[in-house]
């Protein structure tokens, strides 16, 4: 049997990423990836000429970003698309009233506005709240302080409710106060017009990658460790498990001995959300032109209540909306066609007669994905900021977690990922690895 000097469980950006530097300074190293393709969360579907990446879509921030510098030395083709955050504005957004009146250019302005203003506010009550507080708590505190109309409250409040939902796919009343602290962009948000599996391909491209290797198990000790697949098993100095914390957590991945603190108490207060996108294509657009997104307020918009018009050029006129936090598992269950009612009856409350039946719809299951069990992570109520960091605390010299839910500043994302994974690097060669050893071949 061979041994390798590092065992990487997990072909996703995390793990491609640390492994692609531990070749690259000469290790043995070994990928075991449970599906039939590497990239993890990060998946592109390409059916009838259309180009869907069905997990990971954006960029969040193309400034100062190791993972944007990637993919410009790769050679990716992006494009600019900067609303994956929810901002209520920066990029054409089309707003429509709770009973379905686009909002004038003035007043989706002073919308806005209010947002930015309630931000504002809601740093200065997360930075002193209790620990324990929920981020619909914190909303509330926020909220007491304005001098405002109850609409006026309404809308604010339904509006950072949606983003906790769209940006971390949990209810505001179950994710910590802190739980969006790190929502920050710097730069613009891009996306992959080619697939955002390009950036795994890369990574992965020389390196040892076993695929359609289901690990179980995970056996690590003094003499170094041992990963069982089925009936192989591979032994090593040392692993890095990428898994998402949703396998982790789902009592089908094994680590003995169990994992100590603080990694253990760490992942118990971190966990996988409910988060799916639904591609609608249509044979014409009926939306408003040049926009980048549309936004429904009201009970009207309580589930689908925005839609980004992600059209390639060229390319058949195409929506998506996620079903987020609540909707997300109200809908777990539904079939395709029931999602794409829904869907449609509630475009049709703005665009009435215009809306046409789509001509394909694609509703991702990351719920039910036995790899994933989930989207991403999120920070429970009483979790804390620091719970990232500690769950990628280095176990008995030989054992390493990383991926987007070891990092803290950028966690839930590909960004944090790749960090994770170059961190992870670092701390096996124990010295400095430059980022740009992770394109640059001619970098030392």
């Amino acid at each position: 049997m061979t041994r390798f000097d590092t065992i990487v469980v997990g072909a996703g950006i995390s793990g491609s990423t640390a492994a692609r530097l531990l070749h690259r300074a000469g290790q043995r190293v070994v990928v075991l990836e449970a599906r039939d393709r590497v990239g993890g969360r990060v998946w592109t579907v390409r059916t009838d000429g259309t180009i869907l990446d069905v997990g990971a879509s954006w960029i969040h921030g193309i400034d100062n970003n190791p993972l944007a510098d990637a993919v410009r030395a790769f050679g990716i083709r992006t494009a600019e698309f900067t609303v994956g955050s929810y901002q209520p504005d920066g990029r054409p957004i089309a707003y429509y009233s709770p009973a379905g009146i686009k909002l004038s250019d003035a007043d989706a302005a002073q919308f806005a506005a209010d947002i930015h203003h309630f931000d504002a506010g809601l740093a200065a009550t997360v930075a002193e709240v209790p620990p324990g507080t929920s981020f619909e708590e914190a909303v509330e505190v926020t909220l007491r302080q304005l001098d405002w109309g109850r609409d006026r409250l309404d809308r604010v409040r339904e509006f950072v409710g949606h983003r906790a939902e769209e940006q971390l796919g949990v209810g505001p009343g179950h994710l910590d106060a802190h739980g969006l602290d790190d929502d920050s962009i710097d730069g613009d948000e891009v996306v992959f017009p080619d697939g955002y599996d390009e950036v795994a391909l890369q990574l992965t491209d020389g390196l040892d990658v076993r695929l359609e290797h289901v690990v179980t198990h995970v056996q690590w000790g003094e003499g170094g460790v041992r990963v069982h697949c089925g009936s192989q098993s591979f032994s090593a100095d040392r692993a890095v498990v990428t898994v998402p914390i949703g396998v982790l957590k789902s009592g089908n991945f094994t680590i003995e001995p169990p994992l100590p603190e603080p990694v253990s108490g760490a992942l118990g207060r971190l966990e996988m959300n409910a988060f799916e996108k639904v591609f609608l294509r249509f044979p014409i657009a009926f939306w408003d032109e040049n926009v980048y997104a549309v936004r429904q307020q009201g009970e009207a918009g309580r589930w689908w209540h925005s839609w980004y018009d992600v059209t390639l050029p060229g390319g058949r006129p195409t929506l998506l909306t996620f079903a987020a936090g609540p909707s997300a598992r109200h809908t777990r269950h539904w079939s395709d066609g029931r999602i794409e009612d829904s869907v449609v009856r509630a475009l049709r409350g703005i665009y009435g007669d215009r809306v046409v039946r789509p001509e394909s719809v694609y509703v991702t299951r990351w719920q039910d994905d036995p790899f994933s069990y989930g989207s991403y992570s999120y920070m429970t109520v009483g979790s804390r900021t620091g719970d990232h960091d500690d769950l990628a605390t280095p176990i008995g010299g030989v054992l390493h977690l990383a991926g987007e839910a070891t990092w803290t500043d950028d966690p839930a994302t590909v960004t944090g990922a790749m960090k994770s994974g170059h961190r992870v690097a670092q701390r096996i060669l124990e010295r400095s690895v430059p980022y740009r050893l992770i394109w640059d071949s001619l970098a030392r």
